[in-house]
């Protein structure tokens, strides 16, 4: 005895598979398009009531640090250097945030090792 597969089932399989494709191909360019985005933002974050503020780019590079003058004490320069790495980390912690978060509307939450 044969059995009878309908028509509509088990079939387009090359065809599931380009669309597949295709999918994961526009969401890598999505995902491009983002980091080229996220790179060419500018991420601020302040420390000490704001007598320290630090602007990242979206590399993660320094472009601009601001020290309010009364913050500057000779006597005290390692509370001076402990707000310039909290502001610096928190700005870090913004774009890696911020990236995850717009990254996570394309992938649709799954996590993809290496992307980001």
């Amino acid at each position: 005895m044969k059995a009878r597969i309908p028509k509509n089932v088990g079939g387009g399989g090359a065809q599931n598979v380009n669309q597949m494709i295709k999918q994961a191909q526009k969401m890598q360019d999505q995902i491009t398009e983002l980091q080229e985005e996220i790179e060419a933002r500018d991420f601020t974050a302040t420390a000490g009531g704001g007598a320290v503020e630090v602007t990242l780019s979206g590399k993660k590079t320094i472009k601009e640090l601001i020290l309010k003058p009364e913050i500057v004490d000779p006597e005290d320069i390692e509370m001076l250097q402990d707000l310039i790495i909290s502001a610096v980390n928190e700005a870090v912690n913004n774009i890696e945030n911020t990236t995850e978060a717009e990254m996570g509307k394309i992938t649709g939450g799954v996590s993809l090792p290496g992307l980001f």
